[in-house]
C-alpha cells in the first residue's frame, strides 16, 4: 500500500476539488492511501457532501492553517507551521506517508518543501519539471519557475535529474536530451547555455544538442533543460496561446448557421482533439532533487486534473525516483563524470 499525503486546502478550490479528487483516485488504484491534510470540520463536511468517508484507506490529519496563494514563502514557511501544505510535506518526512501533493501557492511549497525535506546529496537546488504532450508522445521539461537564475552545473544536475525520471517512470535506458536555446549553432545563447552545452557534451546523458522553442512540441525530445525564467515564460506562453486557439474556433463555429452545422459534423473530431491536448491529464509538476517526492498541481486544477497530479505521485513512489536519483548522482560523481 503507498500512502500519499494531500494538502487538501491548498489551490483556487480547496476542499471542493481535492476530496472528490481522493475518493476517485482510491476508487481507481486499489494499492493506494491517501491522507487528507487540513480543517477537519471541513474536510468532514465535504466527505459527507461527495458520499464519501474516512476509511483504512482514507484518512483526515488535522491542521489548523492554510497557506494563501499570494503569501510571501518566508512568510508561510516562518509564520503557519500548522498549515495543511507544511504537515502534508512532514508526513512524508516522518515516512507516514511516501509522497505529498499539493495545489497550493507554488514558492511557498518549494521552500517548505525544501526546508522540510533537505535536497538530495550532490543537488545545489530542486527544480519543477512537468510533462508537455507533443506531435508523438510527450516530454518533460525542467526548470519551469524555482530557479530564475542558474549556473551552467546547476542546469547540469537539471538534465541529469530530468534524464534518471524518465528512465525511472517510462522505462527508457537512454532518454533524449535536448537544451533550450535561440538557436542550433554553437555560436548562439548567452555564456551560461554555452557552458551548459560544453558540460552536457562531455557528460554521460545522450544529449542531443540545441532546441530550439518551436521544437518543443515536435517529440523529438525526452527531456528538455532550461533556466526557471525561461520555463516558465515558456510554459505560460503555451497555455495562452492553447486557450487562444480554444477561444479562436468557438468563435468560428458559432459564426453563423453554416458554421455551426460544421461544427456538429467535426464534434468526433474535436472531442478526440480536446482529449489529446487537455492539460489535465498532465496535471503535476515533480519538484525534482528532494529527498522524498512532492508534486505541485496546478492552482486552478479541477477534481479530475488533481486526480491525475495524485497518479503522478503514485508512479514515481513506484519507481522510487528520489532514490534512484541519489544513487545515480553518486555513481557519476564516484566516477568523475559530474562534479
Amino acid at each position: 500500500m503507498i500512502t500519499v499525503a494531500l494538502d487538501a486546502m491548498g489551490g483556487d478550490h480547496g476542499v471542493g476539488v481535492t476530496v472528490p479528487a481522493a475518493l476517485a483516485a482510491i476508487e481507481t488504484e486499489p494499492d493506494l492511501s491517501l491522507i487528507l491534510v487540513g480543517r477537519r470540520e471541513d474536510l468532514a463536511a465535504e466527505l459527507t457532501r461527495a458520499g464519501g468517508a474516512e476509511s483504512a484507506r482514507l484518512r483526515i490529519e488535522p491542521a489548523s492553517e492554510v497557506v494563501g496563494m499570494d503569501e510571501r514563502p518566508a512568510q508561510a514557511l516562518r509564520g503557519k507551521k500548522d498549515s495543511s501544505m507544511r504537515v502534508a510535506l512532514n508526513l512524508v518526512k516522518q515516512g507516514a506517508a511516501q509522497a505529498a501533493v499539493s495545489a497550493g501557492n507554488t514558492g511557498a511549497l518549494m521552500a517548505t518543501a525544501r526546508f522540510v525535506l533537505k535536497t538530495l546529496p550532490g543537488i545545489d537546488r530542486p527544480a519543477i519539471v512537468t510533462i508537455l504532450p507533443t506531435m508523438h508522445n510527450h516530454v518533460h521539461v525542467l526548470d519551469l519557475g524555482a530557479n530564475v537564475d542558474c549556473t551552467a552545473e546547476q542546469l547540469m544536475q537539471f538534465a541529469i535529474m530530468g534524464s534518471i525520471l524518465v528512465s525511472a517512470v517510462e522505462g527508457k535506458t537512454r532518454p533524449r536530451v535536448g537544451l533550450l536555446n535561440i538557436g542550433e549553432e554553437d555560436i548562439k545563447g548567452n555564456e551560461i547555455v554555452k557552458q551548459t552545452n560544453e558540460l552536457l557534451r562531455a557528460g554521460p546523458l545522450n544529449y542531443c544538442g540545441y532546441v530550439e522553442g518551436d521544437e518543443i512540441y515536435t517529440g523529438d525530445m525526452d527531456v528538455i533543460v532550461c533556466d526557471g525564467f525561461v520555463g516558465n515564460v515558456m510554459l505560460k506562453t503555451s497555455e495562452g496561446l492553447a486557450r487562444m486557439i480554444t477561444h479562436f474556433m468557438r468563435q468560428e463555429f458559432k459564426r453563423n448557421l453554416l458554421t455551426q452545422l460544421a461544427a456538429l459534423v467535426a464534434l468526433p473530431v474535436l472531442r478526440a482533439f480536446r482529449r489529446r491536448v487537455d492539460p489535465r491529464r498532465y496535471n503535476g509538476a515533480t519538484l525534482i532533487g528532494l529527498n522524498g517526492t512532492v508534486i505541485k498541481s496546478h492552482g486552478g486544477a479541477d477534481a479530475f486534473a488533481f486526480e491525475h497530479a495524485i497518479f503522478e505521485a503514485l508512479a514515481e513512489v513506484r519507481n522510487n525516483v528520489p532514490a534512484r536519483i541519489g544513487r545515480e548522482l553518486a555513481a557519476l560523481t564516484a566516477k568523475g563524470q559530474v562534479a
